[in-house]
Order: structure tokens, then C-alpha cells, then sequence
């Protein structure tokens, strides 16, 4: 096949240009750079399957070449980056969204959004199922995030309908691992880099509030399963493994062997309590479930960045 991602060269996206490498395909990989990072594919460019194109999704993207698959990947996913980049984000779920349709429609190619979890927003319904609408403040300041998401899937199932597009949705729960930044700002990255680095591990809130993590490789499994099945509605992936912040804390803190305290800040406005995924449907549709545990994805994930701290 040949495919297109979109956000190639982030955190997600580019293990995911690796794994169809792996797979004989060829791969065009897409980023502005923003978040992303050509370190993140430098070992792919020797590859004559792989080509890198830097390029903002946010405006028309023009490829002359057959496309099987869009996946469109593109998005600044980090409460840091999101919200110092409001608009920018915006017009990555929202324009992005729609000139990658526009590409796939063109190309009489299939398309593959990457969603998210925060569509739920602070949910009222726990685990969250595919048919939960959600709770979402859709003026707060988490929402430039929120509802470009919310927008996007509004987007790709016009599409859908309108224009017979062969679509795929996933809502993607917190995920984490290699080629993470090292300044991504989400939690699991801030404790390990606070950790190595001796710093104090700074918890918003009381530390109450629950996540469900994910180990990369096991999302992208259930990315590349999702390919192979005729289905068209949202899917959850993520790990069903709920933990709360300061449980996450401690474990970053037995693995590293760091003597950093925790420290407790305010939490941020609409920031979720509670976030679990219900995958019922993807365990039933794709035979998928997460294989890797948190400990062990832990274990990985330091490793990486101890070497980028050490570089």
C-alpha cells in the first residue's frame, strides 16, 4: 500500500510510519514540525519507501501520486501545546480534518482520523463507551482541543455520507512511550523527566483524578487492526488499566530509583476526574487487547528518555 500520515513525525505518528515500513509499504510522512521532531523518523529517511514532506495541514495539501490511505494524525494533543496554540489547533482538527478528506476523496483513498479521548470531556458516565456523547465545556480553555476533535468526526461522517468515503474513527485514550518530547507536558513525561532529572513531580490537584495508560506499540496494533475490518463508527482504544495521578507518580518514582518529592499544584480548569476506556467493541471486532502493562511500558519509556536526556 501506499499511505499518507499526516503528523508523521510526532509522538504517534511516527510509530506508526515505522510499522508500515515494517510491512513493505510505502510510507509519506507529513508534519510541520511544531510538535513533531525529524529525529523521531531520521532513521527511516534511508529508505526508498519512505518520503518526508514538511508541509502545515492546515493548508491544501496536493499529492500526485495513488494513495490507498489517509491517516490524519496531525494535532498538537498536549495541554502545553494546545493551549499556547489555540487556534493553531483548531485549524489542524478542523482545516486539517478537511483537506485531508478532500485528499482522500480525490484519491479514491480510505481515511483514518485520529480522535480522542478528551470528545468525552469530564465524563458523567465511567467507563466511557463509544456512545457516550460526553460532558464538554465547549468555551472553556481546553476546548481549542476539545472541539476540534468533536468537529473533526462531524467532518469525516459528512463526508461518509455524503460522498460514500470509506472511513475509519478511533478515540485514542492517553498514550505514551518513545519519541515522546521531552517538554510534552503530559504526565507520564513530566514524572519521568522530574524523576530522572531529581526534580519535585508536580501533581495537579489532590492526585485523585484517574487515567488509563497505554503503551505505544499496543495502540499501534490496534491502529493497524482497525484497518483490516469493515467498520466505520468511533472505536476506543486504549488500556482499561485505571490508575490515579499520584499511583503513577509513585510507581515513575520505584522505577527510577529517584528520591524527588511530589509536589501539589492547583488543578486546571475542566480538567478531567476520571478517564477509562471501555473497549469492549474493539476486543470484540479487532481481537485486540492492550498486551503491554504499565510497569513494563514504564520501564521502556524511561529507558528512551534517559537516553534523550543524556544525548
Amino acid at each position: 500500500m501506499n499511505v499518507l500520515i499526516t503528523g508523521g513525525a510526532g509522538f504517534i505518528g511516527s510509530h506508526l510510519c515505522r510499522r508500515f515500513l515494517d510491512q513493505d509499504n510505502s510510507v509519506i510522512c507529513v508534519d510541520n514540525f511544531i510538535t513533531g521532531s525529524k529525529e523521531n523518523v531520521k532513521e527511516l529517511l534511508s529508505s526508498s519507501n519512505f518520503k518526508l514532506m514538511e508541509h502545515d495541514i492546515s493548508q491544501p495539501l496536493y499529492i500526485d501520486e495513488r494513495i490507498d490511505w489517509v491517516f490524519h494524525f496531525a494535532s498538537l494533543a498536549s495541554p502545553k501545546y494546545y493551549l499556547k496554540h489555540p487556534i493553531k489547533t483548531l485549524k489542524s482538527g478542523l482545516l486539517g480534518t478537511h483537506n485531508c478528506l478532500g485528499l482522500a476523496k480525490k484519491s479514491e483513498a480510505k481515511f483514518f482520523l485520529a480522535s480522542t479521548s478528551e470528545i468525552y470531556g469530564d465524563p458523567l458516565v465511567h467507563p466511557q463507551p463509544e456512545e457516550y456523547w460526553g460532558n464538554v465545556n465547549s468555551i472553556g480553555v481546553r476546548s481549542c482541543y476539545d472541539e476540534s476533535k468533536r468537529g473533526a468526526e462531524a467532518l469525516v461522517y459528512a463526508y461518509m455520507r455524503q460522498h460514500n468515503l470509506d472511513v475509519r474513527v478511533i478515540r485514542i485514550f492517553n498514550t505514551y512511550g518513545p519519541n515522546m518530547r521531552i517538554d510534552d507536558g503530559r504526565v507520564v513525561s513530566n514524572f519521568i523527566v522530574q524523576a530522572l532529572k531529581g526534580q519535585d513531580l508536580t501533581i495537579y490537584g489532590e492526585g485523585n483524578q484517574t487515567r488509563s495508560f497505554c503503551y505505544a506499540d499496543d495502540l499501534v496494533s490496534g491502529i493497524i487492526r482497525m484497518t483490516e475490518v469493515d467498520y466505520q463508527m468511533p472505536l476506543n482504544l486504549g488500556n482499561p488499566g485505571e490508575f490515579t495521578v499520584s499511583e503513577l507518580a509513585k510507581i515513575v518514582l520505584k522505577i527510577t530509583d529517584s528520591k524527588s518529592k511530589i509536589k501539589f499544584l492547583p488543578l486546571p480548569e475542566d480538567d478531567p476526574k476520571q478517564r477509562r476506556p471501555d473497549i469492549s467493541k474493539a476486543s470484540e471486532l479487532l481481537n485486540w487487547q492492550p498486551q503491554v502493562c504499565l510497569e513494563e511500558g514504564l520501564k521502556r519509556t524511561i529507558d528512551y528518555f534517559k537516553r534523550v536526556i543524556n544525548e
